[in-house]
């Protein structure tokens, strides 16, 4: 194929897109639920919107959280429908149009540090999604977060048909594999989702009805037509085998150095419960829960260490708990040295300890602690899910967090090992 080819195929691909409301999969409503989990933002959050495509999650970022967006995209007439949209919606001062290669980030609009949220939904397969995690990284002001999208199976046995399709694009993997590849490239998991069908039909039917009324005469169009209509079919007929999943991140504390417990850590282990608590009740819990095999989860106690070769500065553990029958995982105790308490060793250590649990596969991980400290993991009352501890506690003490939502939250009484003594 000549590069005239090229030119002709890709502009008349462009022509069946233009105009249409989505370029990917996604909706107004995975886009809020992906903003709430970033947690608390600045007054005006400086947002990094790449491969924007007409701008509709940019739109929503200006006008819902007051974000001031640098909106990215190489094709100028998507950054034209986003420019008209904007000033129709008086946002135009809040929105800055850049065309540029999101593979070459570089001058003075992209700084390093300088934007709260760094936004790629659908986009990211264009450099790859081990690229794009490595690559913006420095883009994030300390505390900031990476929304990001990707295609994954959804399946442990795609069938050849749908293996042969997508490999001619990317390779794909599932949702668990890029999980890790995002927590050893650095970064916490704050939340992970694959879109519902519905995100799927916000896009596909706008363009399936375009495809019906292009006309196949025009140069080039013959060509896309076809693909566009490949790629429909392939969704129809193995839409189950795969979709997009979104993940929101954030780069782990440089200050902290986390990893799991190691026999060698018991004593100091031990001396920080002890310390960060005003009994040792806490202390003589671990010791007791380490002792029980239905209980302990090996990996699960994680340690925060003052740099690679520190102290240990806090400890967080996760242990085998039940709701009903169904297993979960109970989040205690969590304790700090009380000369790093309020530094971040706590936050850094619970977020590493979520992150382990979200790599085992565990669904479900329930917290009794103070209500203004665990939402910022994600946790809300767990009364909301139907569960309910055996005892009496305010509700709002009693936390849950759903790392997969795939899998349906059970409801009951949670039944704690025995070494909690309830």
């Amino acid at each position: 194929m000549t590069d005239n080819d090229h030119a002709v195929r890709s502009e008349a691909f462009f022509s069946l897109h233009h105009h249409l409301p989505r370029q990917s999969p996604g909706s107004d409503a995975t886009t809020r639920w992906l903003l709430g989990l970033t947690g608390p933002l600045p007054r005006r959050p400086r947002v990094l919107d790449l491969g924007c495509g007409p701008g509709r999650a940019a739109l929503l970022l200006a006008a819902e959280a007051g974000a001031e967006v640098t909106a990215v995209d190489l094709h100028e007439p998507f950054l034209d429908e986003l420019r008209e949209a904007a000033e129709a919606r008086g946002l135009d001062d809040r929105i800055n149009t850049v065309r540029a290669d999101m593979a070459e980030l570089s001058g003075p609009d992209f700084p390093d540090g300088s934007f709260d949220l760094v936004w790629a939904e659908g986009s990211a397969y264009i450099i790859g999604f081990d690229t794009a995690l490595r690559d913006w990284k420095r883009l994030l002001a300390p505390g900031g977060s990476l929304v990001v999208s990707e295609c994954v199976w959804t399946t442990d046995a795609p069938t050849d048909e749908a293996r042969a399709y997508w490999e001619q694009e990317t390779s794909l993997r599932p949702v668990s594999a890029n999980t890790a590849a995002a927590v050893a490239a650095g970064y916490h998991v704050l939340g992970v989702r694959v879109q519902p069908d519905s995100d799927w039909d916000e896009y596909y039917v706008p363009l399936a009805e375009r495809v019906a009324a292009a006309d196949a005469s025009a140069p080039g169009m013959e060509w896309a037509l076809a693909a566009s209509r490949a790629e429909l079919a392939m969704r129809r007929d193995h839409g189950t085998e795969y979709g997009y999943a979104c993940y929101v991140l954030r780069p782990a504390d440089p200050r902290w150095t986390t990893r799991p417990e190691t026999a060698a850590d018991i004593e100091a282990v031990r001396a920080v419960n002890a310390a960060a608590f005003p009994t040792p009740d806490e202390a003589a819990l671990v010791d007791a829960l380490r002792s029980d095999p239905a209980a302990w989860l090996p990996g699960l106690g994680y340690v925060a260490l003052d740099g690679p070769d520190g102290d240990i500065a806090a400890y967080a553990l996760l242990t085998r708990c039940r709701v009903g029958d169904a297993s979960a995982l109970a989040l205690a105790p969590v304790a700090a040295a009380p000369d790093r308490q309020r530094q971040g060793a706590g936050q850094a250590v619970v977020r590493a300890a979520l992150d382990a649990a979200r790599l085992r596969g565990e669904p479900l991980v329930l917290v009794l602690g103070h209500p203004e400290y665990y939402p910022k993991f994600g946790f809300v009352p767990a009364s909301r899910y139907g569960i309910r501890p055996g005892f009496d506690v305010p509700d709002e003490a009693m936390m849950a967090l759903v790392l997969d939502d795939s899998v349906p939250v059970p409801q009951g009484t949670i039944r704690y090992p025995a070494a909690f003594g309830v």
